[in-house]
Parts: structure tokens; C-alpha cells; sequence
């Protein structure tokens, strides 16, 4: 056990697919109640980050510590049950099931109807259109939508944490706007979020501190608010 004010600490990490390393030694950290975000450039090892932490790839060398205790080795469906919950980019829902059926398979785990009532009753008050239309097909909602659903069904295990992959994707301006400030809503009740997005600007906007990745290795990080105004962050990353 490990015990310092982290909830996740990545150490190290060097990790890829197969012979072909994507990171090499990336540390990045996580603390209750915060909004942290990563950017880069494609190709900057941003989301096999988060598949590395998430258990999807195995690093080949560093240390993964999520909620004291080491999880480099564990399973992608243990880190679920320890409290982290992950939205993958795509807009991931299931179109043939309704909205209120794709939340309830977010508590897959849960086998308390009570506590699915209740985690209900929170996410339908973050997200008042999904209450709207918990009986409509899920692949019947817009583009926007559909990310809105796939962040409450991520809520449905009320977890420590979540990690958000390219949450604003795709989206149109007035949907991106809405997403980032689901995200604030949601540090406001109290949600730890670590969150991978090309939108610089935005991330760095609702972010508590960040990291800029590039070419699989730390290149800058801070307060969200320093690393907005960095010239050299500005240059590089911001089109500025």
C-alpha cells in the first residue's frame, strides 16, 4: 500500500502494442476532487495513456497506483469494481437499447436496485435530457447526446474516478461548449476526472492542472490556467 494525497499516480510508464514502444517513461497524477487534462498532438501516446491505465495495454516497465494500492498488473474488469470508470472516445453506446436501458447497463456491477435508483436520480440531475428521453433509442439522439449518455452511463458505479477520451470529438461547437460544462458540473458534485483531449484550449480551460504529451513523453505540465498562458504551450499547441 501507498499512502500519499494521489488517487492515481502513473510512474514511469513505458508501454505500447507489441514491439512497437508508444511511451516512454510518461508519469502523470491524479487528486481527489480534480479536473486534470492531457494534450498533444496526434500521435503523442495520449489514449494509449489511458489504455495503460485502464489495464487495455500492459506497460513493459513503471508503476500504475490508483487508490493506494498497485494495479499494474490488474484486469481491465477489477479496475472497474475498484472505482474507475472509462469513457472511450466514439460516442460508445448501444443504439438498439433505449437511453434508460444503456444507464443501467453502466451498473452492470451494482446488483443493488436501490443504489441504481439512486445513482438514476443523480445522473438524471446532471443530464435533464436523458431523463427527458430515458424511453427513446439511444441511436435515435444526436451526436452530442449520445456523448452526454455515454459519460452518465460511466457515472452509474458512482467511481473515483473517470477517465474521459476525447470527450468533445466529432461534436458540433454548441455540443463541445455543453460537454465542457457537463465536466465542471460534475467536479462540482464532487467527480474526479482525468480527462485526453485535442481541444487544448478548452482542456487547459476547465482543467485543475495538466500535461502535454509529445512523442510518448512528458513535455510540459501545471495549473491548467499557467499552461493556458505558457507563449511556448500557446505556440506549439494552442495555434497561438
Amino acid at each position: 500500500m501507498v499512502a500519499d494525497s494521489s488517487l492515481l499516480k502513473v510512474e514511469d510508464i513505458y508501454a505500447g502494442y507489441g514491439k512497437l514502444e508508444i511511451l516512454h517513461g510518461v508519469s502523470l497524477e491524479v487528486r481527489p476532487g480534480e479536473i486534470v487534462s492531457v494534450i498533444g498532438p496526434n500521435g503523442a501516446g495520449k489514449s494509449t495513456a489511458f489504455k495503460t491505465i485502464v489495464g487495455l495495454v500492459r506497460p513493459a516497465s513503471g508503476r500504475i497506483i490508483f487508490d493506494e494500492a498497485d494495479v499494474t498488473e490488474i484486469q481491465p474488469h477489477r479496475m472497474v469494481s475498484r472505482g474507475l470508470a472509462y469513457v472511450p472516445q466514439g460516442r460508445i453506446v448501444f443504439p438498439q437499447m433505449t437511453v434508460l436501458e444503456n444507464l443501467e447497463m453502466g451498473a452492470y456491477i451494482e446488483n443493488r436496485r436501490d443504489r441504481i435508483g439512486k445513482a438514476l436520480e443523480q445522473v438524471s440531475g446532471l443530464f435533464p435530457i436523458l431523463a427527458e428521453r430515458r424511453q427513446q433509442k439511444s441511436g435515435t439522439l444526436s451526436g452530442g447526446e449520445q456523448q452526454m449518455l455515454a459519460i452518465a452511463r460511466a457515472l452509474m458505479t458512482s467511481p473515483k474516478l473517470i477517465l474521459l477520451d476525447e470527450p468533445s470529438l466529432g461534436l458540433s461547437p454548441k455540443f463541445v461548449t455543453q460537454v465542457f460544462e457537463k465536466l465542471l458540473e460534475m467536479k462540482q458534485e464532487g467527480y474526479t476526472m482525468l480527462v485526453v483531449e485535442q481541444n487544448a484550449a478548452k482542456a487547459l480551460s476547465v482543467a485543475d492542472r495538466a500535461y502535454v504529451l509529445e512523442l510518448g513523453r512528458n513535455r510540459f505540465q501545471g495549473s491548467g490556467e499557467k499552461l493556458l498562458n505558457d507563449p511556448e504551450v500557446k505556440r506549439l499547441y494552442l495555434g497561438g
